[in-house]
């Protein structure tokens, strides 16, 4: 078995979010100046934090802002960072490149709520979901593999216990400390929105007190970053996560210094 931690942040702003601009993953745009500082006040919040994998959708305000957060790491800077399409934002179809007031006007007119609403060309909740469920399958066993070898780990090992409910302090290292795994993901706010409800709905994570279901599932700001503790175990089917624990969702405090 195996517990490890995993961060993930939203890309920095592109001049497309600041003209509130829809991007999806048809729009493939580079962060503007305010992202690049957002992205280096994020950097500089992780600094001292030791990623041993990084993961990033492979368009480029993704990568950019994972770029400029490992830059600021004092200790995963030269760290082989993963490239994968299926950590790419949500396609939005023919709304892609228009004013996100449009789509409220597409959904109004369909009757439908704008965030349940698919514009034509666009991709479902659902296929959101099952892009993550296929990403977390791999990442499942690609962490597995890292860093718990059959050979080496045993349900006896250190650490592989049901971990405490999360202590948090508001500090950059909340749930981190003696934790020797953590991968950081840098994705998209749909992306990452449809991903955290799949993990409070359907793989049962555990919330900390305090922390309201709106919260939970609000937009995540540019460079919003979220954490989660998980425990893996390996079975037939494949790995299964035993237990997972929220620490905390959407977090900001870096960019009050961005400001």
């Amino acid at each position: 078995m195996l517990t490890f931690a995993l961060t993930i942040v939203r890309h920095g702003e592109t001049q497309y979010n600041r003209e509130k601009l829809l991007q999806g993953h048809g729009i493939d745009t580079p962060l503007s100046d305010t992202g690049h500082q957002q992205a280096a006040a994020a950097g500089l919040y992780l600094k001292d934090l030791h990623f041993t994998n990084v993961f990033a959708s492979n368009l480029q305000r993704a990568i950019q802002t994972a770029e400029i957060i490992l830059r600021h790491n004092l200790h995963s800077s030269k760290i082989e960072m993963v490239l994968d399409p299926l950590l790419r934002e949500r396609g939005f179809g023919v709304a892609e490149g228009r004013p996100k007031e449009d789509l409220k006007n597409m959904a109004n007119a369909a009757g439908q709520a704008c965030r349940d609403y698919t514009p034509p060309g666009g991709e479902t909740l659902d296929q959101v979901k099952m892009r993550f469920k296929k990403f977390l399958k791999s990442f499942y066993q690609r962490m597995l593999d890292e860093h718990a070898p059959p050979n080496q780990c045993s349900a006896s090992c250190p650490g592989s216990s049901e971990p405490e409910p999360p202590v948090i302090a508001g500090l950059a290292n909340d749930c981190v400390h003696g934790v020797p795994v953590h991968a950081l993901i840098v994705s998209h706010g749909a992306f990452i929105r449809i991903s955290v409800r799949h993990l409070v709905d359907e793989l049962q994570c555990c919330l900390p007190p305090g922390l309201k279901m709106n919260q939970v599932f609000s937009p995540c700001p540019n460079t919003g970053i979220s954490r989660f503790i998980f425990i893996l175990r390996r079975a037939e089917s494949g790995p299964q996560a035993t237990h997972i624990h929220c620490v905390f969702v959407n977090r900001k405090d870096h960019l009050d210094d961005a400001k």
